[in-house]
Formats: C-alpha cells, sequence, structure tokens
C-alpha cells in the first residue's frame, strides 16, 4: 500500500499539471494498472486512492508543480492513456450499443455515464446507438419522462441515439415468451408469491416446472385472457438449466419473466393484460437490435446473468458487457421519484431548478460537449466514483474553460 500511494501520489500530479491542476481518478487507475494494479484490487484500495487525488486536487497549480518534481522519477515513461479504452473486438462502422431508462423521469447526471459512455464509442468506431425507454412498467411511469428524455437524449447526442419504446414492441415479446415455452424453457406457474418462495429456499422444484408445453401454452392462453387469470394468479418463469433451482445464487432460480398488470398504461392504456419483465424485455431487444457491447451500471450484474441464460437457451452470441461503478453526490438528490416529490410540494420550481443536476438544469448552462469530456476524463472503471456538490461543478467549470 505505502508503494502504492507514493504512485497514485505522482500519478495524479501528473495528471493534474496536465488538466488545470485538477487530477481524474479514471486516468490515475489507468496508469496504476500499467504499474501493476489488477482490476480485483481496484474496489480495495480505491478509497485511499481517491483521498489522495483530493488531496493533491485541494493544491495550488505552484504546490503541484514543486510535489511532482520530487516525485517524477518514479512515474512510468509511458504515457497515460488519453481517452477511453479501446472496446474488444469492436469492428468499424458495426458496434451497436444501447442506454434503456425506465421513464420514471427525465435524465440526470447519473445517466449521463451509461448514456454518454455508450455514445463515445460508437462515435469513435461508427455503429448504432439506441435510447431505448423501458416501460413495461405500467405502474412506475412519468408521462412527461417520454418527450423530456427524448429531447435530452438528442441534445448529448446530436441526435445520433435512435428512439425505442418498449411498449411499442409488446407482441414481439409475447413471440419470444412462446419460444421459450415450446422450448421447453420457460412455464406458467400459478403457486403464490409465498409458496414459491419457500421453493427457492429449499431449492426445489415448483409443482409447475413439470407441465407439458401443451399445458404451459394453453395457461399462456389464459394469461393472456380478459377472461383468464386474475392479476397475481399466475406468471411465466424462466426455467433455470442445471442444476436448476439448486442454483448456488437464489436470485437465478426460474426468476419472472412476465406479470398481469391491468393499471392502464399511459400509452397503450387496457390494450394489454399482461406484461414482459426487465429481463424478457431486455433480452429481446437486446438479440433484436443485435447489441454487441453493453455498458451498465454494477447492480445489474444478476439481471446480465439471467439474460445470458436466455440468450444460451435461444443459441445466441452473447454481447460483451461492462458493469462500471456509480457516481456517488454527497449533497446532491439523483432519485426522480424524490425530485419530482419536491416539484409537487414546490420546494424545486421544475426540472430546471438550477439546484438539480438535471439534464434539464445542467443544459442551460453546459453544452453536451462538457458532459462527453467529463464521461471521458471519469473513464471506464468499476470502483464508484464519490463527489460533491463543489467538486462536481469544478470540474465541469474547468472542462468549461477549455
Amino acid at each position: 500500500m505505502k508503494s502504492l500511494s507514493k504512485k497514485t501520489r505522482a500519478y495524479a500530479l501528473k495528471n493534474a499539471l496536465a488538466h488545470n491542476s485538477k487530477a481524474m481518478q479514471g486516468a490515475v487507475i489507468s496508469a496504476l494498472f500499467n504499474e501493476g494494479l489488477k482490476k480485483t484490487e481496484v474496489k480495495k484500495y480505491v478509497k485511499k486512492i481517491s483521498e489522495i487525488i483530493k488531496e493533491v486536487n485541494s493544491l495550488s497549480i505552484d504546490e503541484q508543480k514543486k510535489a511532482f518534481e520530487k516525485v517524477k522519477e518514479i512515474v512510468s515513461e509511458r504515457e497515460v492513456r488519453e481517452g477511453l479504452p479501446d472496446l474488444p473486438n469492436a469492428k468499424k462502422g458495426k458496434v451497436i450499443m444501447r442506454f434503456s431508462p425506465s421513464p420514471s423521469g427525465p435524465m440526470h447526471i447519473g445517466h449521463v455515464r451509461t448514456f454518454l459512455l455508450s455514445y463515445l464509442y460508437v462515435k469513435k468506431y461508427g455503429g448504432k446507438l439506441y435510447l431505448r425507454i423501458e416501460d413495461t412498467n405500467p405502474d412506475n411511469i412519468y408521462k412527461p419522462a417520454y418527450k423530456m428524455l427524448k429531447q435530452e437524449a438528442e441534445w448529448l447526442t446530436k441526435k445520433l441515439a435512435e428512439v425505442i419504446i418498449q411498449s411499442e414492441r409488446m407482441e414481439l415479446y409475447y413471440k419470444y415468451a412462446k419460444k421459450l415455452i415450446n422450448k421447453k424453457a420457460a412455464y406458467v406457474c400459478t403457486c403464490s408469491g409465498d409458496e414459491f418462495r419457500e421453493f427457492v429456499k429449499k431449492k426445489k422444484d415448483c409443482p409447475c416446472r413439470k407441465l407439458s408445453v401443451k399445458e404451459n401454452l394453453g395457461r399462456w392462453e389464459k394469461m393472456l385472457s380478459k377472461k383468464g387469470y386474475k392479476v397475481g394468479e399466475a406468471i411465466l418463469r424462466f426455467k433455470t438449466p442445471k442444476p436448476g433451482m439448486s442454483h448456488k445464487n437464489p436470485a437465478m432460480r426460474d426468476f419472472p419473466l412476465a406479470r398481469i398488470n391491468e393499471t392502464s398504461h399511459p400509452l397503450q392504456k387496457k390494450k394489454y393484460r399482461v406484461w414482459p419483465l426487465m429481463n424478457l424485455a431486455v433480452t429481446v431487444d437486446d438479440i433484436e437490435m443485435k447489441m454487441t457491447h453493453i455498458i451498465r451500471g454494477k447492480d445489474h450484474r444478476d439481471n446480465a446473468e439471467r439474460q445470458k441464460m436466455i440468450y444460451n437457451v435461444l443459441e445466441k452470441k452473447y454481447p460483451w458487457v461492462f458493469f462500471h461503478g456509480k457516481y456517488k453526490f454527497k449533497d446532491l438528490i439523483l432519485s426522480t421519484t424524490k425530485i419530482r416529490q419536491a416539484i409537487e410540494s414546490r420546494e424545486y420550481s421544475g426540472w430546471d431548478d438550477p439546484r438539480l443536476v438535471t439534464i434539464a438544469s445542467l443544459k442551460k448552462k453546459y453544452s453536451p460537449e462538457i458532459f462527453w469530456k467529463f464521461t471521458e476524463k471519469m473513464g471506464l472503471i468499476e470502483a464508484d466514483r464519490t463527489l460533491d456538490k463543489k467538486e462536481f461543478f469544478q470540474l465541469l467549470d474547468t472542462f468549461n474553460k477549455d
């Protein structure tokens, strides 16, 4: 750790002097990889690395120059990589990526990392970028978000992203549901939630798991019919391949794919009563859109594993996936639900209130290019990045001056 601390400080000083006295954590960690730091060790050391970078950034530029003169010998001659690392197996003109927000509210700075990492790569290699609005949960939709997300995507990417709305693709999800049933990879379960949780806990097969394809297709049609099952009486489940219900991760044991929900949808109204859950809809769209590379938050590791299982059953090649860390702000609200409540109670004047870090607010002061640079400098790393409001705006202002 002592050696790592010295090298971290040296690279932080070097990076700060190259960027208006503000060192970037992503660039420093990238340099430390060249010195032998392993990706698996980042989580262990990231707190200390962040502390050192913060200390370096608190120095004046003259202090940074003097400090760097004392340690420049231990800095590798190899230049710290500028920009993002190359994508593996990326072919020019054929990189296909996506950003998939739910319409629970407009974009904020937390969305920017995922969206713009994908945008920068598609811009670099050429290909296709999708803004895929995932609205198959009728219970969690803020209708104005459809328009806001589209406008914000157009602004951030200079209209590069093509907008797709999942609720307009329902028949496609139904087609895949039947395909999985026919492959004996999905079944309709009529056990109660409490009963199924007990099966998961005891690693025991649900009785519905043994139903024939014909019986499952009949149950599926009964789910779709308004005269069939009622809400909560049936659910479509994935039949986890061996070890099945004995899978070491309980989250992988016959996870749900679709459910009955009769809440009126903002766009589809009462047209559909069976809604695909995330792992079915996301997998179908990623296959149909021929996704090549996916960047997503590390909180989606289990979902990615579930989706990979479905890919395997359908005999499709799974895309390259990277799980990045999150921005953790000490003194800023990122939850769209909380922001919406605060707007409704008139604590904020609207989504563009200057105290918020929504795109609606930030775009009044900064250009899209500032956020491209911000995202690039933060880098493609798995570690979370903790920022406070002051530090965040100092970074944006630095890029703005550039």
